[in-house]
């Protein structure tokens, strides 16, 4: 049968790891020899992601210290595979005994079952959350080739539930994104947005979101007709993340109600460089990098396990109520940001690659 946990084309990331398993890790393949390795930074970027940092997250506690197995030495990378491996050291499987005969609404349990014949009732497994450590990992090591050729990917929470920031990421300082636990660069609407998600979490609930990253510095040319459009691309591997619902580039869905007259973007002539007055396209026309700023949204739904009693079946097709136990996030957005930043930098530097293949 055939299984997909590999990403990208000539920058690959291949993972594993369960939960509730002994570890999740990966192994990178196709980086480019002699780039700064910033181990601390590749912490960093794990930190950002990990359980634990404010009273809006899951109160699992994991250290998610990342080790570097291989592909580096002396602070460089040697064009080797990079293996590395996160350990798991605070699993309360006994939390999921309750659901191990029993299907939770909106998550992976029936459709694993159906499809495999099993499922690790353990936190989902798999299909958990916890594997985008490893797309964390690998799009630390992807941000560090990328900052080698001036390119910086950015994300930000722009909206919690019907709290939103206006949809122009350039009316707001995208580095104080990181001085609040919600990871929003607007400290009002920030405020508000955690006093939201308190009180959903307060009722044993929880409330989606909106995550917008831009990508900056990015060269012309990246991406490929017909099938391999950079948006194609950057959409895919954004629906590959846990709980995201929706992807949209540019203008997107706005832009509907715009007539072509109002939403192309016109080119002049400044100094001599080809410009253009404005980017609607969301820096990507034909699928293919224009030069312009990259940006784009993407809609990550409520986290479905609910801390109530909400009626189900079991696996012989009975009906029952499940209680749900252990720790759980009550919105993903503060944790999603990082692992938005770090599928998007993955996308670039496998274009990026692959641009250079054209131009030998």
């Amino acid at each position: 049968m055939s299984v997909r946990n590999t990403f990208g084309h000539l920058f690959t990331l291949t993972t594993f790891g369960e939960s509730h398993g002994a570890g999740v890790g990966g192994v990178i393949d196709g980086f480019p020899a002699g780039i700064d390795v910033d181990t601390d930074f590749v912490q960093h970027e794990l930190d950002r992601r990990k359980p634990g940092q404010s009273n809006l997250t899951t109160a699992r506690k994991e250290g998610d210290v990342v080790e570097i197995l291989s592909g580096v030495f002396e602070g460089k990378s040697t064009g080797c595979p990079i293996g590395f491996l996160v350990r798991n050291t605070n699993q309360h499987s006994a939390d999921y005994e309750n659901v191990r005969n029993v299907f939770r609404p909106s998550h992976a349990d029936y459709t694993y079952t159906e499809k495999y014949g099993l499922r690790d009732h353990r936190g989902g497994g798999r299909s958990s959350a916890r594997e985008t450590i490893s797309r964390c990992v690998g799009g630390a090591f992807a941000k560090m080739a990328l900052r080698q050729l001036g390119i910086t990917v950015t994300a930000y929470t722009s909206q919690v539930g019907n709290i939103a920031l206006q949809r122009d990421y350039t009316l707001y300082d995208l580095s104080k994104a990181e001085e609040n636990s919600v990871r929003c660069p607007d400290a009002e609407k920030a405020a508000e947005m955690e006093r939201l998600i308190l009180d959903v979490k307060a009722e044993g609930d929880t409330i989606g979101g909106v995550v917008t990253c831009v990508i900056q510095g990015c060269p012309v040319g990246l991406g490929e007709p017909a099938f391999g459009k950079l948006h194609a691309a950057l959409g895919a591997s954004m629906l590959s993340i846990n709980a995201v619902k929706g992807f949209e580039y540019g203008e997107g869905f706005d832009g509907v109600g715009q007539r072509g007259s109002e939403q192309n973007d016109l080119f002049y002539s400044d100094g001599g460089r080809i410009a253009m007055r404005t980017n609607h396209s969301g820096g990507i026309q034909g699928g293919i990098s224009n030069g312009q700023d990259i940006y784009f949204r993407v809609l990550f739904k409520p986290v479905a396990t609910q801390l109530r009693p909400q009626p189900t079946v079991d696996k012989e097709g009975n009906d029952t109520v499940l209680e749900v136990k252990g720790r759980h996030d009550p919105c993903v957005l503060p944790r999603a940001v990082p692992v938005v930043e770090a599928m998007a930098a993955m996308v670039v530097l496998d274009a990026y690659l692959m641009n250079k293949t054209v131009h030998l």
